[in-house]
């Protein structure tokens, strides 16, 4: 569908029929319309921009990627871009100039009333992750003393600028947040009544200092589209809407994701990074896992002299060291993830280590079975009886490796995603050595 409209697009652009552009723009969503634009020609996009409606044209901007965004700034004249960064919404607008340039970042902040200026330093002057730069000032708020008539009369004229409507903040005269009110209830309520009888005093809030993540958990715990920020003192500074919410919630899945591949998390999308910031993201962990491995290395010289003994030794050592890996990777996926969600406690260690050494010993016992079979079926009872103990002990151990590492990242608070799989492997791998070693030399001179 898209494909062939930006077929007639560019038909339209060479035609010059720019009231059909318009009129075919309105008929997209505004996720729609950003993909449309940045879906032509480089050369047509600023101009594409400039026919949007001044009404839609700051959302489309809000959803292009920092990139697309500065490429449109530098298309625009200086009254077009003022124009812009006005009717940006105060949360949007921080995370444009968080990833320009201070240079240039400098020179916009130039173009903002004083109004807004203000709302926007205020927000930049909180922690780079910090709910602080999240939040947007443009929310509604009435006192407890109101009509419920004199409240919507203030929600008529002060809910145009808000970001969200849905729910109505109630604070007192210091603006301290007293209550948090679903819209509905104002209008289905008696005008006659005071806001009090409507609150409940139930709301949760958040500080502005608090990490943006632990927005994304609060939300999802409590299930509400939008969340109250207060300062130490439980003054409303703004509120955190659910879509900012879930753009968090993707970015730092995305960086678990990376660190969970052994890769220093990108700065931006992958389209918009370089060739050389792509090869610094990795090169680093690589060589580190490069000096990890090495213990596996000199244990395989160390005991150069029991693997010649034994051929079939050296066969299994592939299979009994991916397994290991296998498991403690597949552990510490589990609790890095938990850890990440709030459904598993930093203080809950034993519960947690007490449940996976039982999962443990269940999956050790069944991998250690196979690989008594296998060893029966290529080297006989001696190999069978090393290579069944030594996948057991394994799989346990690795296992217990993928709990307690990420556990030891929250306590020394580290983020839990660096117990990446290549990192568990590679300790894993180690570890499996010297047990597979200290077993097999064990059972070799307790036989002969």
């Amino acid at each position: 569908m898209l494909e062939r409209d930006i077929a007639r697009i560019q038909e339209l652009i060479d035609q010059q029929q720019w009231s059909e552009l318009r009129d075919m723009y309105s008929q997209y969503p505004i996720p729609d319309i950003a993909d449309l634009l940045m879906s032509a020609q480089q050369t047509d996009r600023v101009l594409l921009f400039r026919l949007l409606p001044r009404a839609i044209s700051s959302d489309v901007f809000s959803y292009l990627e920092s990139e697309d965004q500065n490429e449109i700034l530098k298309g625009l004249s200086h009254e077009e871009t003022r124009n812009l960064l006005l009717n940006l919404r105060p949360d949007d607008r921080t995370v444009l100039f968080e990833e320009l340039p201070g240079r240039v970042t400098q020179k916009l902040l130039n173009l903002l009333t004083p109004e807004e200026l203000k709302k926007t330093r205020l927000l930049l002057g909180y922690p780079e992750e910090s709910v602080g730069r999240l939040m947007t000032p443009d929310y509604v708020a009435v006192r407890p003393e109101w009509s419920i008539g004199e409240a919507l009369d203030h929600i008529r004229i002060k809910g145009r600028d808000s970001e969200t409507l849905n729910i109505i903040y109630v604070t007192d005269a210091g603006w301290k947040l007293m209550d948090a009110v679903e819209l509905h209830r104002f209008i289905l309520a008696d005008p006659e009544q005071q806001v009090s009888e409507l609150m409940s005093h139930s709301v949760i809030s958040i500080s502005a200092f608090e990490d943006r993540e632990e927005a994304v958990h609060m939300m999802l715990k409590y299930d509400i589209l939008a969340l109250p920020v207060v300062d130490s003192e439980g003054v409303l500074l703004g509120v955190v809407t659910f879509d900012d919410v879930m753009d968090v919630a993707q970015a730092e899945a995305t960086e678990d994701f990376h660190k969970g591949a052994a890769v220093t998390p990108l700065k931006g999308s992958y389209r918009e990074t370089g060739i050389w910031e792509l090869y610094k993201s990795r090169i680093v962990w690589l060589l580190g896992l490069v000096v990890v491995n090495l213990l596996s290395l000199e244990l395989m010289a160390y005991y150069e002299e029991l693997l010649a003994s034994s051929i079939a030794l050296t066969f299994f050592i592939p299979l009994l060291l991916g397994s290991g890996g296998n498991t403690g990777s597949q552990s510490s996926t589990i609790m890095v993830r938990g850890l990440a969600t709030g459904d598993v406690e930093v203080n809950q260690w034993a519960a947690s280590l007490g449940k996976e050494l039982t999962v443990g010993l269940a999956l050790g016992a069944t991998m250690g079975l196979t690989g008594v079979l296998l060893g029966t079926w290529k080297g006989g009872l001696t190999i069978a009886l090393i290579v069944g103990l030594t996948m057991m002990i394994i799989i346990v151990v690795a296992n217990l490796i993928g709990v307690i590492l990420p556990l030891i990242l929250t306590k020394l608070d580290l983020d839990p995603a660096v117990a990446s799989n290549p990192l568990i492997t590679s300790i894993t791998d180690a570890t499996g050595l010297i047990i597979f070693f200290s077993i097999s030399q064990w059972i070799m001179a307790w036989i002969h």
